[in-house]
């Protein structure tokens, strides 16, 4: 039997991080990309992708496309994973328009042209696309107007697109409220009750983990 593949952005961050090591070690060939130069984390094939340019320049689209058809070659694609995300916290009045595109070009744009043109892939291995979304879809605060907005624009196209593709290939999405990362626990550094209080806020009583982020995508890319 073939080896799955996935293809996972915004893997450099915590959370993309950790998806990787989860389907490395589930068996998968994991493709990576980032912004950065190199992969932080042990994946089979990596590239950098500046999500915001692929929405704009459509040379770098087909460059960045050709390649992982490439990677891809005839085995198609079992999972995609659209991880990378920007936000941009800002008062409404202090929100700018090119932080507004930049927000959705990033969050809901990308994904969007991803899983477009790798759409026959997807089909061809009956695969899933998993979309990170955000709790702040639904339950947000102030000065994330643009995060999410973009993120409950993700919500609106996974659901679409789950109905639009049907059984040719699954299209889900994750919602996380706090995950504790590095750059979460860097901003309660000295505020421990802060920390306690935001724990106390989900109905769990914790703050999440990456490890529940990889469980439910590898739930979600194996369910068939």
């Amino acid at each position: 039997m073939n080896q799955r593949t996935a293809f996972i952005t915004g893997a450099n961050g915590a959370i993309g991080q950790a998806l990787c090591a989860a389907f490395h070690d589930a068996g998968y060939r994991v493709i990576a990309s980032d912004q950065a130069e190199t992969a932080e984390c042990p994946v089979d094939a990596y590239i950098r992708m500046e999500c915001s340019r692929l929405c704009q320049d459509s040379a770098y689209h087909d460059e960045i496309i050709n390649w992982l058809r490439a990677e891809l070659g005839d085995g198609g694609l079992h999972v995609l994973i659209n991880n990378a995300a920007i936000q941009i916290v800002a008062p409404v009045d202090k929100l700018s328009v090119d932080d507004w595109h930049t927000s959705m070009d990033v969050n809901l744009v990308a994904p969007f042209l991803l899983i477009r043109a790798v759409l026959s892939e997807l089909k061809k291995a009956k695969g899933s696309v998993i979309n990170i979304a955000s709790i702040h879809a639904q339950l947000t605060k102030p000065y994330f107007t643009a995060y999410a907005t973009s993120k409950a624009a993700l919500l609106g196209m996974t659901r679409s697109l789950a109905v639009e593709l049907g059984n040719r290939v699954r299209v889900n999405a994750i919602s996380p409220a706090a995950i504790a990362t590095p750059m979460l626990e860097a901003g309660f550094d000295g505020n421990s009750q802060g920390l306690a209080q935001l724990a106390a806020y989900h109905p769990s009583g914790s703050i999440g983990t990456t490890s529940d982020i990889t469980e439910a995508a590898l739930y979600l890319a194996q369910a068939e």
